[in-house]
């Protein structure tokens, strides 16, 4: 595969723009050639890896880790590891999880500036701002006992669609998964109606 791409670079005509003829530039198609390799081989460490990395949030209860933490959650062989770039990674093993919460949160997002702009809008418009100043989030919450046998709770704030991808995950690895199904509004009428 890899000399089929080596093949195709050297086969890209580059026309000059300056003087119209056909003579290649090969510091363009050399740059050219090192993206497609680049590409390949990111596609072939993506595949290696367990899981997909997420962005999340560790809102609260993960031990060592500040209170609202920017990092990246991804499950690795038998394990969850939280990493952050400010501290050392986090791992929690799969075994010691107990369970695994799914729900679902709108936040009002844009602060004081966005509420005080609702607030200034004259008839009523603020309440339009508000239509549009609201963002989803899923929320995973996990159960899972220390070393010394202590129930505790994480709390993790991902982006919407993203909390279902690593409930999956878990669930597939052996996690108990327990809490609220996401389901299409459809779904969830026609399960009511059946009652």
């Amino acid at each position: 595969m890899l000399n089929s791409l080596a093949e195709r670079c050297e086969m890209i005509p580059i026309r000059n723009k300056r003087n119209g003829s056909g003579s290649p530039r090969k510091s363009f198609r050399l740059l050219r050639c090192a993206v497609a390799a680049s590409w390949f081989a990111a596609s072939l460490v993506a595949q290696k890896s367990d899981g997909v990395a997420l962005r999340a949030r560790a809102v609260l209860g993960l031990e060592g880790v500040g209170h609202s933490s920017s990092g990246q959650l991804s499950i690795q062989e038998d394990a969850l590891v939280y990493s952050r770039s400010e501290g050392p990674a986090v791992r929690m093993p799969l075994s010691a999880i107990q369970g695994a919460f799914l729900s679902q949160q709108d936040k009002q997002v844009g602060g004081l500036p966005m509420a005080l702009g609702r607030a200034a809008t004259p008839y009523g418009g603020g309440r339009a701002i508000g239509l549009f100043a609201h963002k989803k989030y899923d929320f995973v919450t996990l159960e899972y006992s220390d070393s010394n046998g202590g129930l505790h709770g994480a709390i993790y704030q991902l982006k919407k669609g993203q909390g279902q991808t690593l409930i999956e995950q878990l669930g597939g690895k052996g996690v108990r998964v327990r809490g609220l199904e996401l389901a299409t509004g459809k779904q969830r009428t026609e399960t009511d109606n059946a009652k």
